[in-house]
């Protein structure tokens, strides 16, 4: 986190500035909201999200009522100091009107997979195949051989886009849930696609 308290540029009229609030592990924007120094500090200070209300004139805790806390990740100012992406892991729905996000329904992202893999490898089901994936390393490491193959096959036998689209998708599944097996992150994947774009550039 690079936040610096004395660097933030507030408003000078209401003392405020936005924060943009983003899922650490889906990149979906969940909501944006307003803060005053205070809470700033307060969610530094706690590591969850508090804000200002320009309705009622106060601080609030993000989730103390419903329990839809924000747990902060990283917190990240703009180049002119005046605003802060927020990256948080969502205790629930984000929205008061209960949906994930207050911009409607995310797009699909390798996110919002990594994410349902992680889940399952917290609290696996018995007729989970991520779950007998996760629990059976021979067998995932089956698994990616054979997709791998399945892609090359689709290619070679000009068996179509859409056939290698669905190919390559089994292959990412596969290889999201051996991310999950051995602890790797998908961040920490992109960070080595994005060092490497950087130094080809």
């Amino acid at each position: 986190m690079t936040i610096q308290l004395d660097q933030l540029s507030f408003d000078q009229s209401t003392g405020l500035l936005p924060a943009v609030i983003q899922d650490a592990s889906t990149r979906a924007v969940l909501m944006v909201a307003y803060q005053n120094r205070a809470a700033v500090e307060k969610t530094l200070a706690t590591g969850e999200l508090w804000f200002y209300s320009r309705s009622r004139s106060e601080l609030w805790h993000k989730g103390a009522t419903s329990g839809n806390v924000l747990t902060l990740v990283d917190a990240q100012p703009d180049c002119d100091n005046d605003t802060i992406l927020y990256q948080v892991n969502p205790g629930g729905p984000a929205c008061h009107t209960g949906s994930e996000t207050c911009f409607g329904a995310p797009g699909f992202t390798l996110g919002h997979l990594e994410k349902t893999i992680r889940d399952r490898q917290s609290a696996p089901t018995p007729d989970s195949y991520t779950g007998k994936l996760l629990a059976d390393q021979n067998l995932l490491f089956t698994k990616i051989s054979e997709e791998a193959a399945e892609v090359l096959k689709a290619v070679r036998k000009a068996e179509g886009n859409q056939r290698l689209a669905e190919e390559t998708a089994d292959l990412f599944y596969h290889t999201l849930v051996l991310l999950a097996e051995q602890g790797v992150t998908l961040d920490e994947v992109k960070k080595v696609l994005a060092a490497r774009h950087k130094g080809s550039a």
